[in-house]
């Protein structure tokens, strides 16, 4: 079975769980996962899980997200985006360049921002775009979401151009709707591009026909990213040999349990050298913050999940696992 993570280029006409379909037929695995719904219409970034990968679903989708999208002011439509049927139009041309970049700006930080009806959210166990198909609008709560910044790229007015980075969660449908309805005009999604989610950018991804033309090379290797891989910024402990079985079953390992553990030198002039080093190594490790998560490897460097530290009785608790048992023991 394959374990790793595929940066996928999703394209136009595919929904995310399509391209979850089509990457099964082509690396002959059921165990696939994607971490964050596309529209059908929208392209761009979309990570994949493949085997044991698929435990990083959750924490890929939390990550925040950069989109490029095209604002299209002056119609309003059901699904928010120029594919729903138009509900409203009004004039845009007493609108200034001035005012519009300013209304965008506003909406930098925090907003409480209003589900979309056309959206895979669940109300009572029923997603809401399969009521909204039906004719039926049911009440939706406001959750708070956060812009951390638009870059307006390019005005032609009714259109905007802009690069949006927000938290997990927000609807760039919803962000044009909502500025569209601030002017006073109307407004909704014309065109959405994703170029990152977390550490994955548009530069490195792949389109399926990429994917599975690596398949059949037989270079899917070369192309899946480690699953230890999205953990890049988090330090990197080694727990000592005779302790490495508490890793290995979720157990709390404590500071001095880690380390790197070399060889015992046949040489016996060499023996301060390597004490000197192997303290040197646990002077470094030795310095976590409270609550900090840090990548757990045993002495072979097999990547065995993420802990947090907890300062108060200096151990490491699991937060996520991400080694078998099986393997382990291998």
């Amino acid at each position: 079975m394959w374990n790793g993570i595929l940066n996928i280029y999703k394209e136009k006409g595919y929904t995310s769980h399509d391209v979850v379909a089509k990457l099964r037929g082509i690396v002959k695995q059921k165990k696939i996962g994607h971490t964050g719904t596309l529209d059908p219409d929208a392209e761009g970034v979309l990570p994949v899980c493949l085997g044991k990968a698929t435990r990083l679903c959750d924490m890929l989708t939390d990550q925040s997200k950069t989109y490029e999208a095209v604002l299209l002011l002056g119609k309003t439509t059901d699904t928010q985006d120029i594919t729903g049927q138009i509900l409203e139009e009004r004039e845009t041309g007493h609108l200034t360049e001035e005012e519009v970049c300013a209304c965008i700006a506003g909406f930098t930080g925090e907003y409480a921002q209003l589900p979309p009806m056309y959206s895979a959210l669940k109300v009572n166990g029923r997603k809401l775009y399969e009521l909204a198909r039906q004719g039926i609008e049911v009440e939706r709560k406001k959750r708070s979401v956060t812009i951390h910044e638009i870059l307006i790229q390019e005005v032609s007015l009714p259109r905007v151009r802009m690069r949006v980075r927000c938290s997990k969660g927000t609807y760039i449908r919803t962000l044009c709707h909502d500025i569209g309805r601030e002017l006073g005009c109307g407004g909704c999604m014309a065109a959405l591009l994703r170029t990152q989610a977390g550490c994955f950018e548009l530069k490195d991804s792949m389109k399926l026909r990429e994917v599975e033309e690596a398949c059949a090379a037989g270079e899917l290797s070369r192309v899946l990213l480690p699953v230890d891989a999205v953990f890049h910024h988090l330090k990197e402990v080694r727990i000592l040999e005779p302790y490495q079985n508490l890793a290995y079953n979720g157990n709390p390992f404590s500071e001095s349990q880690i380390g790197q553990k070399p060889d015992t030198p046949e040489d016996p002039e060499k023996a301060d050298c390597v004490r000197a080093s192997q303290e040197a190594v646990r002077e470094r490790q030795g310095r976590f913050c409270n609550g900090e998560q840090v990548r757990v490897y045993d002495r072979e460097r097999h990547f065995i999940g993420i802990y947090r530290y907890h300062a108060g009785k200096q151990v490491f608790r699991v937060e996520k696992m991400f080694l078998d048992q099986e393997a382990a023991e291998d």
